[in-house]
């Protein structure tokens, strides 16, 4: 991969430029009186999809837990034609011939989807593990991806799927869930801007509470709950600090089964600049109080929960200011947000808008690469094999 700037890499800030709210909410893309929109996702936009042909698209595989989101795919049609989806294994074809989610898509081999006249995108669907190979084989079919979370064990496939699908100028959207947040966006461009100053600490958990059957799921993965959870986190963390000089993991288990479900990452920055990155599957009422807290010199923001009901994409943002700042005033705060969504709505909008070239990727294949990289090394995972 060629040296590139990661899009949100961290900057020293001049703490005392002014700027205001008015500043502020405009160059970040945000709604008036506080409240944010995903900046990817304006109505210009989507009127603009909406004139091109619908993107010919299918999917491979259907046992990744967010397979789901084919679902509001297929709700999308001005902007999508979904053509079918690859199911090899039949219990798990079975099953999802039985899911609504799939009901009347044809079912078709590997072979056959990529030979689909005209087809521009594949869906990446496998089970967790299983991902870069078909992944791998899109790209070289000449297809841009959305390839679901987490990238795989391997940092050296994961590179030459990037490096790959570089040279021949194709997509990949990983699909971290967070990414089209409004919470997490204001975040990120409030950290941008300067808000709170220069950040030096960073604080993340995303847990839950599992019974027998998922604890004996995340037992196959050798980073523990952390090889689903931690991925969506260390995106975020990336995007607002960089790379960091150094992870260390700490794999713990709660109970004699052998489940890693109380896991710990602790990033560490140039200039003595922390993160840590919690995930658990024993923590009660853990979903709601999946938290990001990211601590500057002139204030901090918390988002609490980090996605209020369920899987529907917004959560709880409070700001807090040692003095008056911005436009907003000393003291905690209440950051309004928009009505809440499907999860991953803008994240389909944003692929379809990247795809009919009205906007470039966000993410570069570098932060995508950087993250896996820190992703791997919190789950305490070997990067060279």
């Amino acid at each position: 991969m060629r040296t590139k700037k990661n899009f949100m890499e961290h900057a020293a800030l001049d703490n005392e430029t002014p700027f205001s709210r008015r500043t502020f909410l405009t160059a970040s893309g945000l709604a008036a009186a506080g409240a944010v929109l995903p900046g990817s996702s304006s109505a210009a936009m989507d009127e603009v999809s909406a004139k091109k042909q619908p993107i010919k698209i299918g999917q491979i595989g259907t046992a990744n837990q967010h397979a789901y989101k084919m679902g509001t795919l297929r709700k999308l049609k001005d902007l999508f034609e979904v053509v079918g989806f690859v199911e090899d294994d039949p219990k798990l074809r079975a099953k999802a011939l039985k899911n609504g989610t799939f009901k009347g898509l044809k079912v078709m081999s590997e072979a056959e989807l990529l030979a689909v006249p005209g087809l521009q995108a594949v869906s990446i669907e496998t089970e967790e593990r299983l991902c870069i190979p078909p992944a791998l084989r899109c790209i070289q079919a000449g297809k841009h991806i959305h390839l679901d979370k987490p990238c795989g064990e391997s940092l050296p496939e994961f590179k030459e799927l990037l490096d790959e699908a570089e040279a021949r100028k194709l997509t990949v959207q990983v699909g971290y869930m967070y990414r089209n947040s409004p919470a997490i966006l204001f975040c990120i461009k409030a950290v941008k801007e300067g808000l709170i100053g220069n950040v030096f600490d960073l604080d993340s958990s995303m847990g839950r509470y599992d019974g027998t059957g998922y604890r004996n799921i995340i037992k196959r993965y050798k980073g523990g709950i952390a090889y689903i959870l931690a991925c969506h986190l260390i995106d975020t963390v990336v995007s607002l600090m960089g790379a960091p000089e150094k992870v260390t993991p700490y794999l713990r288990q709660t109970r004699a089964d052998g489940v890693l479900d109380n896991c710990l990452a602790v990033f560490e920055f140039p200039g003595n600049r922390l993160a840590t990155i919690r995930t658990s599957i024993t923590e009660a009422q853990g979903f709601k109080k999946r938290h990001i807290k990211v601590m500057g010199d002139k204030g901090s923001i918390i988002i609490e929960p980090i996605e209020s009901q369920g899987n529907r994409s917004g959560g709880v943002v409070k700001l807090a200011l040692e003095a008056d700042r911005g436009g907003y005033k000393k003291g905690i705060q209440t950051i309004e947000q928009p009505p809440l969504k499907d999860r991953y709505i803008d994240q389909w909008k944003e692929f379809a808008a990247i795809l009919n070239g009205e906007m470039a990727n966000p993410y570069t294949y570098e932060h995508d690469y950087d993250v896996h990289k820190c992703f791997l090394e919190s789950c305490g995972l070997p990067l060279d094999v």
